[in-house]
């Protein structure tokens, strides 16, 4: 087939100055800070390691998800398209490339606009949860500086911007214990991210990430992988923050807390299952996903993340759970890859 990779690369290295960034310290004496603008992106390692994949069967085009893709995907029309893109800007900028794609009917790996859409606002996908019934923590969206919290809402919680991905705005300070710094830290999203506020509840039971592959009645769920945070420096809160995920845990000193596949009882691995299974399905997820899910005080299965563009950091040293979940299923990283692209091939009566 002939095949286009869409995707978003990171900039080679971008910092804020300390005069406009006071929060994104690590520690006090961190000597970096580090912007989350494109942390959604991905970096040339992982985009050449998914062409690299395709090439084994497939003829394949990199097209840059910018303002010229409509123009160079309607010229070289693939037969379909593998879609990793994150988009530019705005709440529908995952869904960008998609919707493209449909107007110009070209077939693509993933989920559909209105899904990727969906899922990367967090409220919105909480009220459909929410309908069907499917246990999320509670919550309340805050879109300006001028709200009411009500009696119903239990401290701690956590706030993080409604419309980002990849722990995008979740630092050490979103951990709040009482109204006010519930109030400082929904000033600091609607300021910073010029977006609403998501609190919830913070969920104090264990947490795990399950990936999916497949449609249908033949969606698979890999291992389930565990996230531990008792090697945690003492100071951080037991959350995989954007500061854990980006700046703590690096290729060259790995945090460890991940496992998979996770140590739990046969019964709760069933719930665990079922809890993503049914989100994959009611969210409408197409060819694969990878469902965050954290345990409440009474050990029930809680959806905290969808996300229908899961990441896929090629470097096995690198904590990227997709991947690792399915390395432990028996799958190389170009198989995993070239799963995916077969499972939306055959969605389109391709193959």
């Amino acid at each position: 087939m002939n095949v286009a990779l869409t995707f978003n690369v990171k900039p080679e290295s971008e910092t804020f100055p300390e005069s406009v960034a006071p929060n994104r310290k690590l520690h006090s004496a961190s000597e970096k800070i580090i912007s989350d603008t494109y942390a959604e992106w991905d970096t040339w390692e992982t985009i050449n390691a998914v062409k690299a994949a395709l090439d084994e069967y497939s003829n394949v085009t990199l097209v840059e998800a910018d303002h010229n893709a409509f123009g160079v995907l309607r010229e070289i029309k693939p037969d379909i398209v593998f879609n990793i893109a994150e988009g530019f800007s705005g709440i529908s900028r995952e869904a960008q490339i998609p919707a493209l794609l449909d107007m110009l009917g070209i077939p693509y790996s993933g989920s559909d606009p209105l899904t990727l859409a969906i899922c990367l606002d967090k409220a919105r996908t909480k009220e459909i949860l929410s309908y069907h019934n499917i246990a999320n923590p509670n919550f309340i969206t805050i879109a300006d500086k001028d709200f009411v919290i009500n009696d119903q809402f239990m401290f701690p919680m956590i706030v993080k911007p409604v419309g980002e991905g990849s722990s995008k705005g979740i630092y050490t300070s979103s951990f709040v214990r009482n109204e006010q710094e519930l109030r400082n830290e929904a000033i600091r999203i609607l300021e910073e991210y010029k977006q609403p506020a998501l609190a919830e509840e913070f969920l104090p039971g264990r947490e795990f990430t399950v990936a999916l592959l497949g449609n249908g009645n033949e969606v698979e769920v890999l291992p389930i992988v565990e996230i531990s945070y008792k090697n945690f420096p003492g100071d951080f809160i037991p959350i995989y923050s954007y500061e854990a995920k980006w700046i703590l845990d690096t290729r060259e000193n790995p945090l460890d807390v991940f496992s998979c596949p996770a140590d739990i009882p046969a019964e709760l691995e069933e719930r665990i299952k079922a809890a993503a299974l049914s989100t994959f399905k009611v969210m409408r997820c197409r060819d694969w996903s990878r469902i965050d899910i954290r345990l409440d005080r009474n050990n029930i299965p809680n959806i905290i993340e969808i996300n229908p563009l899961p990441g896929i950091l090629p470097d096995p040293a690198d904590n990227s759970c997709f991947p690792k979940a399915a390395r432990i299923s028996g799958m190389s990283y170009n198989d995993m890859i070239n799963r995916v692209l077969y499972t939306a091939a055959r969605r389109y009566n391709l193959l």
